[in-house]
């Protein structure tokens, strides 16, 4: 018995191109589950954080940003850009009685940064009113940012003398944010004031984009928050009646847009891993049809040296486990491997927030698209094997098929 119990492992070294095409489809499905559960989760965390980050009720951007639709990109995602409005618009909406709090931001995308290859987005906030940034950046630095001082985000390799320039101007990195999963992962902040000076700094090296630009003057965006007892719907259409300069726009109605892409992206990935699954299932299942047809008459042998049904059933069971055990493990090492190296290659493709899960999450996904893999597996073996049953024993032997 020794012998038979041994049977399952010298069949897959043995029939080694038959394993090998097991073992691929295997790893097949479990890289699908694997890697539509990361994809999913990670699309999920980097929504939440998005979420969090923004904190406001309102944000008032310039009407001209509104009708190119710059503002979601540079916003929401964080993507080098700059608009401007006048600084009086802040003002005036401090005194409305609806709002509760309100800070300003100021954007700038530098041309190229000593830190980093491409441009780099610059977010100045107002540390004494800010209530959406400062949350966030103190988790990393809790010290008031000096002048100069920066807070980068979690892509910018930071150099040995913690310091890079912008428009000729050396700024000093105090801190590292965690990562986000959106292009703010490459921005850099800082307060108003440095922002300020690095206007200046580009007008006077004629970046022209800010020809016009007075530095002391200007904001880029005001962020509302709204007093309990009050509609946020009704103070979006009273703000937007002030001037036809400004456009005022509930954050929940920029955050669905992302949500809805978000849905369409997840559907999408939900339904290849039913058709990778659909097929992978049934030429398994036609694999291992196969194979019990090829091996009747090894199962009539072991049948007359004494091996019962079960005990036969027992090693198509459990040359199933060996090798979705195996392609399993292999298909999760790749997704892994994946994911890691392609996870900023997959976010710009999406163009949605990507924030890979925990590593306890992605344990848990893990195991989980392994366990799958394995039953998978033993869903198609059994369905060969209940065809053992039905082997008749003596015309098999006879050379009757």
């Amino acid at each position: 018995m020794k012998s038979v119990n041994a049977l399952p492992l010298r069949n897959l070294i043995k029939r080694k191109s038959r394993s090998a095409a097991l073992l691929i489809l295997s790893a097949f499905l479990a890289i699908s589950a694997f890697g539509g559960s990361i994809l999913v989760s990670s699309l999920q965390n980097g929504l939440q954080s998005l979420e969090n980050r923004l904190g406001a009720d309102i944000i008032v951007v310039p009407y001209e940003a509104t009708a190119h639709g710059e503002y979601e990109s540079v916003i929401l995602q964080g993507n080098p850009g700059h608009f401007y409005m006048d600084k009086s618009y802040l003002n005036m909406l401090k005194k409305e009685e609806a709002v509760e709090q309100i800070s300003s931001q100021i954007f700038l995308a530098s041309a190229k940064a000593g830190c980093c290859s491409s441009r780099v987005q610059l977010i100045g906030y107002d540390p004494a009113t800010d209530f959406s940034v400062k949350p966030w950046i103190e988790k990393s630095y809790s010290e008031n940012l000096g002048l100069y001082d920066v807070v980068i985000g979690s892509d910018i390799s930071i150099n040995t003398n913690r310091k890079f320039k912008i428009f000729g101007q050396k700024l000093n990195i105090v801190a590292q944010l965690e990562k986000t999963g959106t292009e703010l992962d490459t921005a850099v902040f800082t307060g108003g004031a440095t922002i300020e000076k690095l206007i200046k700094a580009a007008q006077n090296r004629n970046f022209s984009a800010l020809k016009n630009v007075k530095a002391d003057s200007v904001v880029s965006s005001i962020l509302i928050k709204v007093r309990d007892g009050f509609d946020i719907d009704d103070t979006v259409d009273k703000i937007n009646l002030y001037s036809h300069r400004i456009r005022a726009i509930r954050t929940k109605s920029m955050i669905s847009s992302v949500s809805e892409s978000l849905s369409g992206v997840s559907g999408i990935i939900g339904v290849m891993i039913c058709v990778v699954w659909a097929l992978a299932i049934i030429i398994m299942a036609i694999a291992f049809s196969m194979i019990i047809n090829e091996r009747k008459k090894e199962f009539a042998v072991l049948r007359t040296l004494g091996a019962s049904r079960s005990k036969l059933s027992g090693i198509v069971f459990r040359e199933s486990f060996f090798v979705s055990l195996a392609g399993g493990i292999i298909g999760i090492i790749i997704t892994t491997a994946l994911v890691i190296l392609f996870s900023d290659l997959i976010e710009r493709s999406l163009g949605l927030p990507f924030l890979i899960p925990s590593a306890l999450t992605v344990m848990f996904y893990a195991l989980l698209s392994l366990a799958l893999t394995v039953l998978a597996g033993a869903v198609t073996a059994a369905i060969s094997a209940k065809r053992i049953s039905k082997i008749d024993t003596g015309r098999l032997l006879r050379g009757d098929n």
